[in-house]
């Protein structure tokens, strides 16, 4: 994937909008989305075989000089092979002119960074839990996303639509105004787009290259320490003396019992059954569709309470302490796993 350095004065900034797709639109997005899906499915396919034909080659005695050739999995590599490929292979040569050649790209970049970091984990040269080999993407479970680098990538001058290569020019449902006013203004430059299908809802994120002025914060000289908990989801403690609590809005816990009512109304219906073939009735997907809007809710409510108080804390402090947290061990606690994941223990250490 390619990265982006910022000029001097200028910081990484990303602007996030909800489309408004129409039908033969979303169809189109779709499309790219599922092309990206493919070409990183290809690009593990075509690695990989060459591990188990070597392999199979070592079980019969072969020389290991005689044994087929590692095959690259660094982005050119991928990109010269898929070209060779697209036209020949039936799974992409009847369709493959359809989307953008942006799409493909984002699979083979998923794919080379995916296979970097399985060496670098195997090797011990990254951090953190041992990442396997990488593996096919489902078209059940895998997240559409699809990402634009080059060709036409703009806000409309109405500040309302927004236009992506092969994609045209497609509504967004609140006004970009602010990132449209920076790029004319020369304060702000637009990088790459990334269309995400998520929550029921597609989104077109935008990283840009942004001037920012310094900006000084309300108490430069108090540092804070912040411990983060189920009760109280942070405890604030300055050097100043003064201890502050952030209340937990405990936003799943509102929502349980119209969660536990929607979920029996969805175990009652005909759903699907992958070992039978069996396919989801209407009431199913209608049912399914109620108790995911909940979902859905709960996620935005504690995202939003997240970066509320995140942005407060940002402003009024210049150095921040927070507790390093195993946020991943703590989930395996059965009695707290709830509380932890409803308060974005994850989240709000990131942030």
């Amino acid at each position: 994937m390619k990265k982006f350095r910022p000029q001097p004065g200028f910081v990484m900034q990303a602007y996030r909008f909800a489309l408004d797709p129409n039908a033969a639109q979303e169809r189109a997005l779709r499309s790219h989305c599922g092309a990206a899906r493919a070409a990183y499915n290809w690009a593990v396919s075509w690695v990989t075989a060459s591990w188990w034909q070597r392999t199979a080659e070592e079980s019969y005695g072969i020389a290991e000089e005689q044994l087929t050739q590692w095959r690259p999995w660094s982005l050119p590599s991928l990109r010269k092979a898929f070209n060779e490929a697209k036209r020949t292979d039936p799974r992409f040569a009847t369709w493959w002119e359809e989307n953008s050649k942006e799409a493909y790209s984002t699979g083979l970049a998923n794919a080379a960074a995916a296979f970097d970091n399985y060496a670098a984990s195997k090797n011990g040269k990254r951090k953190g839990r041992r990442i396997g080999a990488p593996r096919l993407k489902s078209k059940r479970k895998a997240r559409p996303s699809c990402r634009f680098t080059t060709g036409v990538i703009r806000v409309e001058p109405d500040g309302r639509h927004i236009t992506l290569p092969r994609l045209g020019t497609i509504r967004v449902h609140e006004r970009a105004h602010g990132l449209r006013e920076r790029v004319a203004a020369g304060t702000a430059r637009i990088l790459s787009a990334t269309v995400r299908h998520e929550r029921g809802r597609w989104f077109v994120s935008f990283q840009t290259e942004v001037k920012r002025e310094i900006v000084r914060v309300d108490r430069p000289e108090v540092a804070v320490g912040i411990d983060l908990g189920v009760k109280h989801l942070a405890v604030m403690a300055d050097s100043a003396g003064e201890i502050r609590y952030a209340p937990n809005p405990k936003h799943l816990d509102g929502s349980l019992k119209l969660l536990r009512l929607l979920s029996r109304r969805v175990s009652r219906r005909q759903g699907p059954d992958r070992r039978t073939g069996q396919q989801p009735s209407k009431r199913w997907e209608k049912a399914n569709r109620e108790r995911n809007k909940v979902h859905h809710r709960v996620a935005n409510l504690r995202a939003d309470a997240l970066h509320k108080l995140t942005t407060r804390v940002r402003a009024e402090y210049a150095t921040v302490v927070a507790e390093d947290l195993n946020v991943a061990g703590m989930l395996k606690n059965r009695r707290l796993a709830r509380k932890i994941a409803d308060a974005g223990f994850g989240r709000s250490a990131a942030s």
